[in-house]
């Protein structure tokens, strides 16, 4: 398929630009904005058929853009919401508050670029359905087969081996955080982290840390520690089961 449309990628996670980079860059060319400041000034600087926009963000977050971007007319092409918040409810939120379309964390390549071919391009692309994730599974090696489609093999490894890297800062963190007691910052990092498992197929993380980020948001902290020894673990378990796949 020849590149023909720009997307450009707004998130202010590195690691989440890095995937959307990956599968995006394949079928469409794209820019990266880090925050809604920044996602502006690409607007107003070049010509965009489409706009991925993260909702949590620092400097502007993604529904205050949008009102920008809307208020000065700066763009009449198509803006998605993504969001680890998915709920009908939410859905409707950004839908109403302007978007034209919206993507839940954690992505799937195949509903990534649907969702895009959906909004710009109209012209019966379609992509094989993915099965979905299996909260037993280490690794849903579905995303790897899906990433394989639109990447090398040293391409998602080395997303791979960032997600491992940042995983493990973010425990660092979290292990200091626990000390000061800083729950609403453990929540921060624990939410990047499910966001980040989700979409590489990282099951086991994921679904642990969901449990986690709930238990920080309904303020139950009396296992926190042990819960954070627990995620110690399963990161670990992850890095060892890519070791032995060799895909890191």
């Amino acid at each position: 398929m020849t590149k023909n449309k720009k997307v450009l990628i707004v998130d202010d996670n590195a690691l989440n630009r890095k995937v959307f980079e990956h599968i995006i860059g394949q079928v469409y060319f794209y820019e990266t904005a880090e925050n809604g400041v920044e996602a502006i000034e690409k607007v107003k600087e070049g010509d965009f058929d489409l706009i991925l926009m993260d909702i949590q963000m620092p400097l502007l977050d993604g529904i205050s853009a949008l009102k920008i971007i809307k208020a000065e007319q700066l763009t009449n092409s198509p803006v998605i919401a993504i969001s680890a918040y998915a709920s009908t409810a939410d859905r409707d939120y950004f839908l109403s508050a302007g978007f034209d379309d919206f993507i839940a964390k954690p992505i799937t390549p195949r509903q990534l670029l649907e969702t895009i071919e959906n909004n710009i391009l109209k012209n019966g692309f379609t992509f094989e359905d993915s099965q979905g994730f299996d909260e037993d599974l280490i690794l849903d090696e579905t995303v790897i087969n899906q990433l394989m489609k639109y990447n090398t093999l040293e391409n998602i490894k080395t997303v791979y081996q960032d997600f491992l890297d940042e995983s493990f800062r973010l425990l660092t963190e979290i292990n200091l955080l626990i000390k000061e007691e800083n729950y609403p910052e453990i929540g921060e990092k624990i939410h990047i982290m499910k966001g980040n498992s989700g979409t590489l197929g990282a099951m086991k993380i994921f679904n642990f840390t969901k449990a986690f980020e709930k238990n920080i948001k309904t303020t139950n902290f009396d296992n926190i520690f042990r819960e954070y020894l627990i995620l110690e673990g399963l990161i670990t378990s992850f890095q060892e089961h890519l070791q032995a796949k060799k895909m890191i």
